[in-house]
């Protein structure tokens, strides 16, 4: 017997098993049978790209047949395609030196308003932004809105468009550094706000004390937000039907929480109704009546997540990575 074929034979067999255990990065909980019209029974949970600091905010962009997501503490957003693979699309994308932030953190949630524009939660600069230079992508930014009754915001984190063209957007203060959150925080609370195409501004909802991802029913009724508190990780409901936005619980995450890794953060709303929202432990798959169907659960931190038009793929920022999977 040749001993040092046979050892490097078992060293190669050694060494795709480690490789094998790194890739995969996910698998999927099932806790009601309706999880399979999404879902095969052991999905691929594919890596697109990965070596980011922190992946957030993707959203599909058809002009560019492409996803676009950020990478909040580097101040970039990137752009990953099935025919170009990776590529930074914005670099800066959050702090331009717009106002006085000494985190200088990036972009964070983005989306497309009606007319195919983008828009930005920009963290560094405190402000919902615009931005439509596709073609030169020079990361030059119209301000849509950065104050609310002259108090400049906090750090915009999430945001969706509605039909009408009205941002729902929320404000933690995670854009400032350490101590500037007292020194340079003019508005007391971490709101949830609604900025109108006339431009007037509305807080929702100033009672959470971490408002992060958000997300509007189908009939845009019900505007959901999650809530990245450790001691009350929970989604609301908000009815926007009521002229005083009456809020009710949609989701508990309090015991989940508990043993899995994460709270919740993005979301995204499916055709059929179903939320698809990352939280404790990776991507929760709950129904529009608040059940939880199940888990993507991933084993990086999952900070949000997009469907491309077709729903074909769900893709997911995790940490350092960019993965999807795919939907039946």
């Amino acid at each position: 017997m040749n001993y040092n074929l046979l050892l490097a034979f078992l060293y190669l067999m050694f060494v795709s098993l480690l490789v094998g255990e790194d890739a995969v990065i996910g698998k999927l909980e099932t806790l009601d049978q309706r999880m399979s019209d999404f879902f095969d029974s052991d999905p691929c949970i594919e890596v697109l790209a990965t070596g980011f600091n922190w992946s957030e905010g993707p959203v599909w962009v058809p002009k560019l047949n492409g996803v676009l997501f950020s990478d909040v503490p580097e101040n970039k957003a990137y752009l990953w395609t099935e025919k170009g693979g990776l590529e930074v699309f914005l670099d800066p994308s959050g702090y331009t030196g717009y106002t006085t932030n000494k985190k200088k953190g990036g972009s964070n949630g983005l989306a497309l308003d009606q007319k195919g524009n983008l828009i930005l939660c920009q963290q560094g600069d405190r402000r919902i932004a615009k931005f439509n230079q596709w073609e030169s992508r020079i990361p030059v930014y119209e301000t849509v809105v950065d104050r609310f009754e002259t108090k400049r915001f906090n750090s915009p984190n999430d945001l969706v468009v509605s039909k009408d063209g009205s941002i729902f957007f929320t404000d933690p203060p995670y854009g400032l550094k350490g101590k500037d959150e007292d020194s340079l925080k003019e508005i007391s609370c971490n709101g949830v706000y609604k900025w109108s195409a006339n431009g007037e501004v509305t807080l929702i909802n100033g009672e959470l004390a971490r408002p992060n991802g958000i997300g509007l029913s189908l009939d845009e009724k019900t505007l959901y937000v999650a809530n990245s508190d450790r001691t009350y990780p929970v989604i609301i409901a908000i009815d926007l039907t009521t002229e005083d936005y009456e809020t009710s619980l949609f989701f508990d995450g309090s015991t989940l929480a508990k043993d899995r890794k994460g709270l919740f953060d993005g979301l995204k709303i499916h055709s059929s109704g179903a939320i698809f929202a990352t939280g404790p432990g990776g991507v929760l798959v709950i129904d529009a009546a608040g059940k939880h169907l199940g888990t993507i659960i991933m084993k990086n931190r999952t900070a949000n997540c997009a469907f491309d038009p077709g729903e074909t793929y769900l893709y997911m920022t995790a940490d350092s990575v960019l993965a999807r999977v795919r939907i039946k």
